[in-house]
């Protein structure tokens, strides 16, 4: 057949799933001889091979030589296999196990963009049907298609097919996979593989062959939305160029970036090469590159930049698959780092829904730790916001992997992202500065007048702990050393801005109190408050509002108490109020806030 020998025009990853006696090899032998894919010959040899052996020939045969001639180097893998039809080559994922198979799905080794799923007519749905199901849905294949094999064997009898068709179906849409199509065919005798059958009349769809050509292929990465994960920034004279490699779509001048999960956003002034003339107007997908903006906005390696109208999901919580290979058992509460991308972020597992084990796909009942060479369905929680995607609809950033004691010890896929408790305000401050109007007096202009940059210091702590007194104590400093600060009291806000508020509506105060803390620092100012009437999680929010301005948390106690998550600065017990203010403003100059002289013109290098 010369279809076969045609280039094709594009590829398909596909993985062929069922149980060994369930006709996958004869399924794929036969594939291979009527679409032409085998070598020259080796039909005609393997058929006179199995007369000098006085065996039955069998096109599983087929595809165990096929296989062989692979090995010895004639396709691009030993572990995967293809085959050519109308003008697209079919990329067979083929692992010794499902516990290889998992591991370098999940790692993204192999990369199956649709199945097959085979089921014995004779046997029906049995557990390692279900099995191979889940198996699917744990992977996140979305294009699933199931050949009911061996119909010979069940005198092509309709009712068997529907029934198998029906209760099928029932179980798959436990795991929220829904099958296109269910073809019944025989793939020794080759019906409904390549052509319909005769022996089947009822069945008016599609061969398993037709089914593969139905499959969708993915877009391609650079037709995608942008996902251009952040590796470094790097300083040459006055450029700041942020370094990385463009994971999907496509980024082009003038292009409106907005990097995740900061929520800053800026246009892109110019693309940089290295030793390239002339210079880009645009980079694509799979390309390493260097981009200048037009504002001066500092973002950290680990950010994602994206276009505006498709960004990804900024979370702290996330539900996922993850295949565990670890020394030590995965364990609920533990503290291990998260590497995403670029991104590295301590995080823990907040809950164990589902163990499996790799091996053999069995459950296991106890849901407190995760053993090695074991799958599982968790939730995860992050210390810090995340900038994610699901792993169906993007590989780079649905993808991630665990470290424990220095080793990467699993790999996962996310499923679902959760929308936690600062979803709402994080996706209120993106609307909000997507669409803000600039004056033509920008950050830089400011912190070159005034000798510093905007900030929040925001000072925590129990009643009678002194905090109102340093906030005061450190306005009084910033002024007297000529910066531009200003105290903000929670009062003068209930007092005048609130007084509308009802009692114990949190989520308005605090929502108004972030939004007039930015816009005091849009001013350039240093805001400094004691926000005592708020709880952590409104500080969380406060910062999520503030973006992207740094906060400095400042906390003070009678004790030496545990502080807050996110703290910079701890007092306690009896304190110099002054010493204290000093301190705080140090950490202003660490951070690149304050430049440490007034009166040339200053350089700012934040550390965020």
């Amino acid at each position: 057949m010369t279809t076969a020998l045609t280039a094709p025009s594009e590829h398909l990853n596909i993985v062929i799933v069922g149980h060994v006696d369930h006709g996958k090899s004869t399924l794929l032998g036969r594939l291979f001889a009527d679409t032409g894919s085998l070598p020259e010959g080796k039909l005609d040899k393997v058929r006179s091979i199995c007369r000098q052996q006085g065996k039955e020939f069998e096109y599983a045969f087929l595809f165990d030589a096929f296989l062989e001639e692979q090995e010895q180097g004639i396709t691009i893998d030993t572990a995967r296999t293809f085959f050519t039809w109308k003008g697209r080559q079919y990329i067979i994922i083929d692992a010794p196990g499902h516990k290889e198979f998992l591991k370098n799905m999940i790692s993204g080794a192999a990369r199956a963009e649709a199945a097959l799923l085979l089921i014995d007519a004779q046997e029906g749905v049995k557990e390692q049907s279900k099995k191979h199901g889940y198996l699917l849905s744990l992977l996140g294949v979305r294009q699933v298609a199931v050949v009911v094999n061996k119909m010979d064997l069940v005198d092509y009898r309709q009712d068997v097919y529907k029934a198998i068709e029906r209760e099928y179906r029932e179980f798959l849409a436990q795991l929220k996979v829904t099958p296109e199509r269910f073809v019944p065919a025989s793939a020794k005798l080759g019906d409904n593989i390549v052509k319909q059958s005769p022996n089947m009349p009822w069945y008016s769809g599609p061969t398993a062959l037709e089914t593969l050509g139905l499959f969708r292929k993915e877009t391609e990465r650079e037709h995608q939305p942008l996902r251009f994960p952040v590796q470094d920034i790097y300083k040459f004279d006055a450029r700041r160029i942020i370094a990385g490699r463009i994971a999907s779509g496509m980024v082009k001048v003038g292009d409106r970036l907005v990097f995740s999960p900061s929520n800053k956003s800026a246009n892109v002034k110019s693309i940089e090469w290295f030793n390239v003339e002339p210079a880009a107007t645009e980079a694509r997908a799979g390309q390493s590159t260097g981009i200048v903006l037009d504002e001066q906005i500092f973002i950290e390696r680990g950010e994602v930049a994206s276009l505006d109208d498709s960004v990804p999901l900024v979370s702290t919580t996330f539900r996922c698959n993850l295949f565990w290979m670890g020394k030590r058992p995965l364990e609920t509460g533990r503290k291990y780092l998260l590497r995403l991308a670029t991104r590295e972020v301590e995080c823990e597992v907040a809950a164990i829904h589902r163990i499996i084990d790799a091996g053999d796909l069995a459950a296991r009942q106890t849901q407190t730790t995760v053993g090695r060479n074991e799958v599982a369905e968790l939730t995860i929680r992050t210390k810090n916001p995340l900038a994610l995607d699901l792993y169906s609809d993007f590989e780079v950033t649905g993808r991630f992997v665990l470290v424990d004691q220095y080793d990467v010890s699993g790999g996962g896929i996310i499923t679902e992202g959760i929308r936690d408790e600062q979803t709402v305000w994080r996706e209120e401050a993106r609307r909000r500065d997507i669409a803000w109007v600039k004056g033509e007096v920008g950050p830089d202009n400011r912190a070159a007048q005034y000798g510093h940059r905007a900030a929040l210091v925001l000072i925590t702590g129990g009643r009678h702990t002194g905090k109102s007194f340093l906030a005061r104590r450190l306005e009084v400093q910033l002024v007297a050393d000529g910066r531009h600060a200003y105290l903000l009291d929670g009062e003068n806000l209930r007092r005048g801005l609130d007084s509308d508020i009802v009692e114990g509506d949190a989520a308005e105060m605090v929502r108004r109190f972030g939004e007039v803390a930015r816009l005091l620092m849009d001013t350039g100012l240093i805001v400094v408050s004691t926000t005592n009437t708020f709880g952590q999680a409104d500080h969380q929010a406060i910062r999520t509002l503030v973006n992207p301005a740094p906060v400095i948390a400042v906390h003070m106690s009678k004790t030496e108490e545990e502080p807050p998550s996110h703290t910079d600065l701890v007092f306690a017990g009896p304190k110099d109020f002054d010493d204290a203010a000093r301190q705080i403003i140090e950490e202003l100059k660490r951070r690149g806030v304050l430049a440490h002289a007034i009166g040339a013109k200053p350089t700012f290098q934040y550390s965020i």
